[in-house]
């Protein structure tokens, strides 16, 4: 099958398109024909290894010194199932699901992986195409698991710093659907994007600081950690709650942990409540220049890359 391999850390071109051997799966996990993944921006620090010092050592000692341990990259999978272990109970072959191989070994950059059933998979919404559904386990989960320590409750006013970011643009929607009154900050060419995912107010960053205007909120999550605590805090209510995308994440945890919110955001996808925001999609063969494009830092919502295209429904 072929699959982007991770040669060492560095540049995108450290990435090359390979022929590997086809995964078969164990007794208790499915073997999924991939049809979308993502390029996040955990992919491309998991790749460069471009991290603060202290971070770079800690990345190393998990993920590999020299290189990756797990050189097939990729977070986020969609796809059909296309064999299952003899444990198997809760999938059959020909079901169309969607998950995270975080927790598994990753594995996204390829034609095929495995992962365990009880792992963070789920069938996929017949209402979503695979290139929509794929950024959910990443953006989608991390937005759900930090937003509901803010415990919001209907009416109070949220503000969601970063809001065009893939973990932004889910959290603007999950934000609304507890009811809350949603001011969204982001740069002036997506003001319009955030609105038409129900944000009430925007906030053009680069002309007016949120913190200097007099609005105070009951919750403030900055969703891309691009501003001190100690700022953002200037706009909390004396009873607000402070919520960043790094530090309020409690780390990976474990896997089955992350199935309720998956599960969670199902719920969603089906009631049409929310959506994707795709900036761009590649081919697995132009994995280099989606790499480039995300580490550029301008994207908006998620980059997608497809893959056996003609087979998907």
């Amino acid at each position: 099958m072929k699959a982007v391999v991770t040669t060492k850390y560095g540049p995108p071109e450290v990435l090359q398109l390979k022929e590997v051997e086809k995964p078969t799966p164990k007794a208790n996990e499915v073997l999924i024909r991939i049809f979308a993944t993502t390029v996040s921006a955990g992919d491309v620090k998991m790749r460069s290894l471009n991290l603060p010092s202290a971070q770079k050592l800690m990345a190393r000692l998990f993920l590999g010194y020299s290189k990756p341990r797990k050189d097939i990259l990729g977070m986020e999978i969609a796809g059909e199932i296309e064999a299952v272990g003899d444990d198997v109970i809760k999938f059959k072959i020909g079901d169309h699901v969607f998950g995270s191989t975080l927790w598994s070994g990753l594995g996204g950059y390829a034609e095929y992986n495995c992962l365990p059933e009880n792992g963070v998979i789920t069938i996929k919404p017949p209402n979503i195409t695979f290139e929509d559904v794929v950024p959910f386990p990443g953006g989608g989960i991390t937005a759900a698991k930090i937003l509901r320590k803010g415990n919001i409750q209907s009416g109070q006013k949220v503000l969601i710093y970063g809001a065009s970011g893939s973990v932004g643009t889910y959290a603007v929607q999950i934000a609304k659907h507890f009811d809350a009154e949603v001011t969204a900050v982001c740069s002036s060419r997506n003001l319009d994007m955030v609105k038409s995912l129900g944000a009430d107010e925007m906030i053009d960053y680069t002309r007016e600081d949120f913190a200097n205007r007099g609005e105070t909120y009951d919750v403030i999550f900055d969703a891309v950690d691009k501003i001190p605590s100690s700022h953002a805090k200037k706009a909390l209510k004396e009873t607000g709650i402070y919520l960043n995308v790094d530090k309020s994440s409690g780390g990976m945890g474990k896997g089955y942990q992350h199935v309720e919110f998956l599960v969670f955001l199902k719920e969603l996808i089906e009631a049409g409540e929310i959506k994707s925001v795709i900036d761009r999609a590649y081919s697995l063969e132009q994995i280099v220049e989606a790499h480039r494009y995300v580490e550029a830092g301008h994207k908006a919502g998620n980059v997608v890359i497809t893959l056996n295209s003609a087979n998907q429904a």
